[in-house]
């Protein structure tokens, strides 16, 4: 087991996250196909059973799997705050709540290790899209297709390729922008740069399309979480890229003070 002063097994915890996202994938896929009944939490922000059901299914691994490590969970947590630790889990069963809703295929389960303010270890899982990608060693990360399945899924048995972002192309980049949330800021920003395309998409899949090689940069100045961010970059950086502040600092975790909300963001690829 992992405890909070145990070095982090991250082949281990790959492992036993795959399965567990196999699961959570077919819970939340069960709710996709039929209705998308939902309710308003306090921040006025949607929730499902699909929800409550995938948090449950990680959570309940992250207990078995690494029981001295505290859990940061959105649905869990439901707007109370407290200190996060040095080493702490932070999960968003199903990011990207909008897009399920509208039967999109661009929301995942998301589960990320903060240690010391920086996401370490990532596990970002597009059921929809059979989409896995998961850091496996500090700095190699890796994709692979992961079928939804209520029981359960064996990394080393999977088909696996390593993440690694591409170098710009100078005819221009592909940005990747939010669907739910494109402001004048990021029009602003994106206007200083040479940009040769646009690509809409939701949830941590837009730090996928970068750790892919399919994307170069996201800008994101609308609001945000901590749990929406983390494990999405986590696999980025693993891949090569890097995710920084306005300021040019590296986003950093475990901001209670703030409430665990982002400041805005730029995700670059190479």
């Amino acid at each position: 087991m992992t405890g909070q002063s145990a070095p982090f097994d991250f082949a281990k915890a790959a492992a036993v996250l795959t399965d567990t996202a196999a699961r959570a994938g077919a819970a939340i896929m069960r709710y996709f196909h039929g209705a998308s009944e939902f309710t308003l939490k306090g921040d006025a922000s949607p929730v499902t059973l699909a929800d409550t059901q995938s948090e449950a299914i990680v959570v309940a691994a992250l207990k078995q799997f690494a029981p001295g490590i505290p859990i940061v969970s959105e649905e869990a947590l439901d707007g109370k705050q407290g200190e996060c630790g040095e080493r702490f889990f932070l999960v968003d069963p199903l990011d990207g709540t909008k897009e399920f809703i509208k039967k999109r295929s661009d929301f995942t389960v998301n589960v990320a290790l903060i240690d010391h303010d920086r996401p370490v270890f990532g596990l970002v899982y597009a059921p929809a899209r059979s989409l896995l990608a998961v850091t496996i060693a500090p700095g190699h990360a890796i994709e692979a297709e992961l079928p939804p399945s209520a029981s359960g899924a064996d990394l080393a048995a999977l088909e696996q390729k390593k993440l690694e972002v591409r170098t710009a192309d100078p005819e221009g980049l592909t940005a990747l922008v939010s669907l739910s949330h494109l402001d004048p800021e990021t029009e602003a920003f994106l206007a200083k740069l040479k940009i040769a395309k646009r690509s809409g998409a939701g949830s941590s899949v837009k730090f996928l399309e970068i750790a892919r090689g399919q994307a170069d940069v996201y800008p994101r100045f609308g609001p945000t979480m901590e749990w929406d961010t983390a494990a999405g970059q986590a696999v980025l950086e693993a891949a090569g890229g890097k995710v920084l502040t306005t300021n040019g600092e590296p986003l950093r975790y475990g901001k209670t003070s703030a409430g665990l909300r982002n400041p805005s963001f730029i995700a670059w690829g190479r």
